[in-house]
């Protein structure tokens, strides 16, 4: 057990006492992200994920494994992605975008009300009276979630990002941008699973991520 224990904390990005915290976590942000996705769509009068069973806050219908495992051990991942059928949309890429940015925008709002529950028992003194674990989980919470958010906006495929550049640009970029997407692809890869990810991506999704924490702060200090 002792040396089960040592391999996962040699593999892991998270300690293994935060990992039935992060695995928590992951479930209800993924799941709103992907749902997020699919009831955009089908407001915008696309049936495709309704049909296939997304349009639903059940994990099991969002989660993909390879995504899943990446995230606990490089620090970053993604769901299966919601099928979308852009000829339902009457505007397809003003629907495109909205769709596409739904899903990042999703958990950055669970990020802000988990922030807002963490400051809450903080500037109240409640703290004091909470359990640890409690604690532990919003700070994990909000962290996760402001990471999907950036890591998500990346324009890179098969990134949410990447989908809003493409509906963004004219169609004769769009269509030079599909001839290259295999090799972004590639390129995405590469970033995520090598030491580079901690030169490119991770400062990025740092900055962003404290630009945002500290616009909550000031927000919720108006108020409490």
């Amino acid at each position: 057990m002792d040396q089960l224990i040592n391999f996962l904390s040699g593999i892991l990005k998270y300690p293994i006492e935060q990992l039935p915290f992060v695995v928590i976590t992951l479930l209800i942000a993924f799941t709103v992200h992907e749902f997020a996705h699919a009831y955009t769509a089908y407001k915008f009068g696309d049936p495709t994920a309704k049909d296939q069973g997304r349009l639903t806050l059940n994990p099991i219908q969002h989660l993909d494994p390879f995504g899943t495992i990446l995230i606990l051990i490089a620090g970053f991942g993604w769901a299966r992605p919601v099928p979308v059928n852009r000829r339902h949309f009457k505007n397809p890429r003003a629907a495109g975008i909205l769709v596409s940015i739904m899903g990042p925008l999703s958990n950055l709002l669970l990020a802000f009300i988990g922030y807002g529950v963490f400051y809450f028992l903080i500037s109240s003194g409640s703290w004091t009276n909470a359990s640890s674990f409690i604690m532990d989980f919003l700070n994990i919470f909000v962290q996760l979630n402001m990471m999907l958010f950036v890591f998500n906006l990346i324009p890179l495929p098969p990134l949410d990002g990447y989908r809003i550049v493409e509906d963004l640009v004219s169609p004769t970029v769009r269509a030079k941008m599909t001839q290259f997407e295999q090799y972004s692809i590639l390129v995405f890869l590469i970033i995520i699973v090598t030491p580079l990810d901690e030169y490119t991506i991770f400062p990025l999704m740092q900055k962003v991520s404290n630009f945002f924490l500290s616009s909550f702060q000031t927000i919720f200090s108006m108020f409490m």
